[in-house]
């Protein structure tokens, strides 16, 4: 089967790579940066978050923000950024007619954004008022509280908001030297997806991105340890009880990566998975419950994550922890694994009609791995998946000394949870 993507390099060393899409009229141009969480240090806990919101505040040719996003707007175009823990990504959506414009926009902030001080001081409160929404919405909060809680306090276990201290700190001179240090064509991947050609992707390439310089490919402070402590809890007068009660996982890079996922479909991944069938359904214990994987280059997590309602709260941990040592003692069956193997290969088959899941895809993969998976690599990897892996993977992961509980609610008493992970 021929390859669905293909690489070129600009003279700079930016990989320009392209994945066209058969029978769609959009094209998504994004730009992926090796920049995020893992790469600030205790006194810049924030910036690179900080740094996304402010390369939309204008560059030389669109010189604020309204001018960026009329447009965009203007050709009924969708354009976003993200900043994870390894990487950020900005991107431009448009029919494939507009594709200039989106290289323009593109290019022109990551070139040229100014970083005015009065927008700096502005967007202070912006992200503020973002760090409160996430505050107030536990099943978020929740999530951070656990990563926190597993990777302890290393710059994988901060969150992508950073600290107060910064965001009311951080100035234009320090947003300018963030720039120059992370996005260099060595640590940046620039993509195309949708209808668009690779001949035509290297020719916007080369007419708007040549200019980009600076950066060194850098490395960032390994994860060495998980953190020392097994309960978080954080008291909130909420309705209902927000739980993560999971354990360390595997990186990204293991050879188990596929595994890994797979196991966590088994346990919670989809309407048909054990927690949603025999702790949702079952006891109508809660309305969300969900097992996720996050993997990282060096490091990962699995957990399960619930809303439950506060006087059922121990029954639910215990019935998750029951769950987690049942599948480490019993393994799988054939049926769930053929059954988590084909809901994966159909999400993904899904998610690949939309080009922006696409450039993502692809690009996340040729910014942070050592190669590219296209998607028939993907599936093969999928398909290789045994249930003798997973079960063996099941009796490494969930041992209930290793387990760890995050939980948002009324209850601040400890020493109760302690009991109920140990029971």
């Amino acid at each position: 089967m021929h390859s669905m993507y293909a690489l070129e390099r600009l003279v700079s060393g930016l990989p320009i790579l392209t994945a066209p899409v058969e029978g769609t009229a959009a094209v998504t141009v994004m730009v992926f940066a090796k920049a995020g969480s893992r790469y600030e240090k205790d006194s810049e806990r924030g910036i690179s978050h900080f740094l996304e919101h402010m390369f939309f505040k204008g560059g030389n040719k669109f010189k604020t923000t309204e001018e960026v996003s009329a447009a965009i707007d203007g050709v009924g175009g969708d354009f976003n950024a993200f900043t994870g823990k390894e990487y950020a990504g900005y991107y431009v959506k448009v029919s494939a007619d507009q594709t200039e414009l989106a290289c323009d926009v593109l290019s022109d902030m990551l070139l040229h954004a100014s970083f005015p001080p009065e927008e700096i001081d502005k967007e202070r409160g912006v992200i503020m008022e973002e760090e409160r929404m996430y505050q107030d919405t536990p099943m978020y909060r929740a999530g951070w509280d656990f990563e926190e809680l597993l990777f302890g306090d290393h710059p994988l276990g901060w969150d992508t908001i950073g600290t107060e201290k910064v965001i009311k700190s951080v100035q234009q001179k320090d947003f300018k030297k963030h720039r120059d240090a992370l996005y260099g064509p060595k640590s940046c991947v620039l993509t195309f997806a949708g209808k668009v050609t690779p001949e035509e992707s290297l020719a916007y390439a080369k007419r708007f991105f040549d200019p980009l310089a600076g950066g060194q490919d850098h490395t960032f402070e390994p994860l060495t340890k998980f953190g020392p402590e097994r309960i978080f809890l954080r008291e909130k007068n909420t309705e209902q009880a927000h739980l993560v009660l999971g354990v360390p996982g595997i990186s990204s890079l293991d050879s188990d990566h596929f595994v890994h996922k797979i196991l966590a479909i088994i346990l919670g991944g989809n309407m048909s998975s054990r927690m949603f069938l025999r702790i949702r359904e079952a006891k109508g214990l809660c309305y969300y419950i969900s097992t996720e994987t996050d993997n990282y280059l060096d490091a990962g997590a699995l957990s399960t994550r619930a809303g439950v309602d506060q006087s059922r709260l121990d029954e639910a941990i215990s019935s998750i922890i029951h769950e987690y040592l049942l599948c480490a003692k019993e393994g799988v069956t054939e049926e769930e694994l053929k059954r988590a193997k084909d809901f994966l290969k159909g999400k993904i088959t899904l998610s690949m009609e939309d080009c922006e899941e696409r450039a993502h895809f692809y690009g996340k993969q040729q910014l942070l791995y050592p190669h590219v998976r296209d998607i028939p690599d993907y599936f093969q990897e999928i398909d290789a998946v045994t249930k003798e892996r997973v079960d063996a993977l099941a009796k490494k992961l969930l041992k209930q000394e290793e387990l760890r509980l995050v939980v948002i609610g009324k209850d601040g008493n400890k020493t109760r949870f302690e009991k109920l992970l140990r029971a």
